[in-house]
C-alpha cells in the first residue's frame, strides 16, 4: 500500500481574518482524500504563536465565524528555517519531537499568511505549498500595487486613491479634497486586506473622513475605489499552473442592509445575499469574464488557485476589482462551489492543488544553484 502524504494544514493566523481561516481549514481538512493524504494540522494563534490541532477539535468548533477558536492549550510547533541536511522535511512538535511532512496547504487569510510572509518562510524550509508563490501572494495581498500591475497589464480598473498614514495625518483635509473627486459611492479599503473588513461604502463627501479613520485601524496604507451604479459582482475561480483551468463565472446578488458584499453580508447573516452559478451571462460575456480572469492570475504571477472578482457595469463593461490568492474555502465559499459548478468537486479539488505543489516543489529542487 502506498503510503499516505502528510499535509501541513496551516490556519489561523495574525490577521483580522483569523476567523474565516479557521472555517476554512474545516472545509479543507474535511476535503482531504483520506487513502492519500493525513493531515497534520497546525494552528497560528493572534499572537503568532504555531501550536497542533487535533481534526476532531476543529471540527467539533461548530460554523459560527463569532464562536470558532482555536484550542486554548496545545502542544507548541515550530518550522526549522532550512531543510534537514538528509533533504526531509520536518516540523518540531514540543512533547513529540520532529514529524516528517511532504506539503504544505496554508488556509490563511490576509497578512501574515497570504501576503507572501508565510509563502517565504515554506520556501526557506524547502517545503512545497499550495497557492501563489513570494511575489504573486505579495501583489496580489496590495490593492495598490495589485492595480498598478494591473494597469501596467493594460487591464481595466476603476479609478483609485492611495492613502498612506502618515501623510494623512499631515495632509488629511488635502488628501480628502483630492479623494472626493472621485465619482460617488466609493470603496474606502485596506490595502492589505480581506473579506471586506474594515471596508467601508461611502455615497457622501462629508462621511469620507470616518470610512479613511476607520480603514487606518485595519493598515496603514488605504485606497479608495471608485464605485459603478449598481454594478453587478461577477466572480471566476482559476486553478492551475502552466495551462489553468477558469471555471464558469458565478454572480453574488447583494441585497443586504450595508448596501455591498461586507464582512456581515459574507459570513454573519443568513439574509441579503444569494448566489447565482453560473451567472446569468451571455456567452460573449462568460468567455470575457473567463478570459479577463485568466489574464489577472498570470499578469499578477499568481499560481495553484485564486478568486478574481469582477464587476460588469450597466453599459456591459466587465473591470477588474481584485484577486484572492488563498480564496475562502468555507461551505458557502464561492472558489469551491464555482469549482464543483465546473465539474471539480471539493475532493477532486484538494487533490489537484496538492498535486500542484507538490509537482513546483519538484521542479524548483531540479534547478541548479551554482554556475
Amino acid at each position: 500500500m502506498t503510503q499516505k502524504l502528510r499535509v501541513l494544514v496551516l490556519f489561523g493566523g495574525r490577521s483580522a481574518e483569523h476567523e474565516i481561516s479557521l472555517l476554512s481549514a474545516r472545509f479543507v481538512v474535511e476535503a482531504l482524500d483520506p487513502e492519500r493524504f493525513e493531515p497534520l494540522l497546525v494552528g497560528i494563534d493572534k499572537q503568532g504563536r504555531w501550536q497542533l490541532e487535533s481534526r476532531e477539535s476543529l471540527l467539533a468548533a461548530g460554523k459560527d465565524a463569532h464562536a470558532i477558536a482555536l484550542s486554548p492549550v496545545s502542544p507548541q510547533v515550530s518550522l526549522p528555517p532550512r531543510p534537514a541536511a538528509d533533504g526531509a522535511l520536518q516540523v518540531s512538535v514540543e512533547s513529540r519531537g520532529p514529524v516528517g511532512v511532504d506539503v504544505a496547504f496554508p488556509v490563511l487569510h490576509g497578512p501574515m499568511g497570504e501576503d507572501g510572509t508565510v509563502q517565504g518562510l515554506l520556501e526557506l524550509s524547502g517545503l512545497p505549498y499550495v497557492g501563489a508563490g513570494v511575489l504573486g501572494s505579495a501583489v496580489g495581498m496590495d490593492k495598490d500595487v495589485m492595480k498598478r500591475l494591473l494597469l501596467q497589464a493594460g487591464l481595466p480598473i476603476l479609478p483609485y486613491v492611495t492613502l498612506r498614514q502618515a501623510r494623512f495625518v499631515r495632509a488629511r483635509q488635502a488628501a480628502l479634497t483630492a479623494a472626493s473627486r472621485l465619482s460617488f459611492p466609493v470603496f474606502v479599503k485596506p490595502a492589505n486586506l480581506g473579506s471586506s473588513v474594515g471596508v467601508s461604502r461611502v455615497v457622501d463627501p462629508a462621511a469620507l473622513g470616518a470610512a479613511v479613520d476607520y480603514a487606518f485601524e485595519f493598515d496603514d496604507k488605504v485606497v479608495i475605489e471608485q464605485g459603478l451604479d449598481h454594478p453587478r459582482e461577477i466572480e471566476c475561480a482559476v486553478l492551475g499552473g502552466e495551462a489553468p483551468l477558469v471555471s464558469v463565472p458565478g454572480e453574488i446578488v447583494v441585497d443586504h442592509p450595508d448596501g455591498f458584499y461586507s464582512y456581515a453580508a459574507k459570513y454573519l447573516d443568513d439574509t441579503g445575499t444569494t448566489t447565482r452559478i453560473p451567472a446569468e451571462l451571455s456567452a460573449a460575456e462568460t468567455a470575457a469574464a473567463q478570459a479577463l480572469s485568466l489574464r489577472t492570475f498570470e499578469a499578477l504571477e499568481c499560481e495553484g488557485m485564486a478568486r478574481v472578482d469582477l464587476f460588469l457595469g450597466r453599459d456591459r463593461k466587465l473591470w477588474v476589482n481584485e484577486i484572492n490568492t488563498i480564496p475562502g474555502f468555507t461551505q458557502i465559499s464561492m472558489y469551491p462551489k464555482l469549482m464543483q459548478a465546473s465539474g471539480v468537486p471539493a475532493r477532486e479539488l484538494v487533490s489537484r492543488l496538492l498535486d500542484l505543489a507538490l509537482a513546483r516543489g519538484k521542479r524548483k529542487r531540479s534547478l541548479k544553484t551554482s554556475a
